[in-house]
């Protein structure tokens, strides 16, 4: 194998491996790149087994070949390159040479044939919407997941598709619940699936990077697969049955405030803490009803907020003190976010 590609475009690729190159050395080949070298074209693919990134790298093939290096080596090599024109070659066992102007440097590597197979992704059967659409939906569910490893099914966000071309985007903890649900038209699902955090999480940087424009999305089988310019993303969906949000989401909550303690017109905002003092705030607030003092874990309320637009209102729905609560942004549909509340 023998190739030359530009130091720019190999870093851009070699950086979506980074993050996903698995460093717990279970398998040390998962600690490696697998560099492709075929039909005049260069693919630089890793995996942990759970996500998988491929992406295609413009350069010139002088000799057909494959084989894997440490991720992270060569990506430290070729950032600190003197030169733009960045030449690799494989040597005997599975030896890497990678030149640069005056600069040569030579890593192990191992078999290509180690590495563990990905499908290959015919774009022609994937569904193209707008990245920015699908960001913000990550963006506004992915906080909700459980971090619970023994809650397997709660590791991820549930998708699917509802009626008039909708998809809804759904996660929780078993303390609060985030729904999401946008026209994005059909993405080819019988039924519902669990993407894993890890996934969206290198999904949501995709998607961050470059301008917003369209990104192809579809699953088949036990995979999601993403393509958004020269990089592809694999996803491991998570075999597991999404507990049925339709009975968590409160109905006919009829209150609705801002906060904790309130009443009409004003909402008091607590907090108290033994070893440090407390803190009062009073704001003023579209409130009319019976006055009511509820308690919410802080950080799950400032979570939301967050992902919500910083100007304007938010509606808070409440029932009672015990009842969980219902959180939107006002005169904004598609989003709710459903929080339980805590005893003070």
């Amino acid at each position: 194998m023998e190739t030359k590609a530009k130091r720019g475009d190999l870093l851009a690729t070699l950086y979506w491996t980074q993050s996903i190159v698995e460093r717990r050395n279970t398998m040390p080949i998962l600690a490696n790149v697998l560099i492709e070298c075929q039909r005049g074209e260069i693919r630089l693919t890793a995996t942990d087994l759970e996500v998988g990134v491929r992406g295609h790298v413009d350069g010139e093939v002088a000799k057909e070949g494959t084989v894997t290096v440490n991720a992270k080596k060569l990506y430290e090599i070729i950032r600190e390159v003197p030169n733009e024109q960045v030449q690799l070659k494989r040597l005997e066992n599975d030896w890497v040479e990678i030149k640069s102007g005056k600069s040569v440097f030579k890593i192990v590597g191992m078999d290509a044939r180690e590495f563990p197979q990905f499908p290959k992704i015919d774009s022609k059967g994937l569904s193209t919407t707008p990245a920015s659409t699908i960001r913000e939906m990550i963006e506004r569910t992915i906080f909700s997941v459980s971090t619970d490893e023994t809650r397997y099914s709660l590791n991820g966000v549930f998708v699917e598709e509802s009626e008039g071309g909708k998809i809804r985007m759904v996660s929780t903890d078993g303390h609060r619940l985030a729904f999401e649900e946008r026209v994005l038209g059909s993405l080819g699902l019988t039924k519902g699936v669990i993407v894993p955090r890890k996934g969206l999480s290198e999904l949501k940087k995709l998607l961050e990077s470059g301008e917003d424009g369209v990104v192809s999305i579809g699953f088949r089988e036990n995979m999601g697969l993403v393509i958004k310019d020269k990089v592809e993303l694999f996803m491991r969906l998570i075999d597991g049955d999404f507990p049925d949000y339709t009975k968590v989401i409160p109905k006919g909550n009829p209150n609705k405030g801002i906060k904790m303690e309130f009443a009409d017109g004003k909402v008091s905002i607590s907090a108290n803490n033994p070893d440090l003092g407390e803190a009062v705030e009073e704001i003023e607030a579209e409130y009319k009803g019976k006055p009511i003092s509820i308690g919410f874990n802080a950080r799950y309320l400032l979570d939301v907020l967050t992902v919500l637009d910083s100007e304007g209102e938010v509606d808070i729905e409440l029932k009672d003190e015990l009842s969980p609560s219902v959180i939107r942004k006002t005169g904004k549909e598609g989003y709710l976010y459903v929080l339980m509340p805590m005893r003070l």
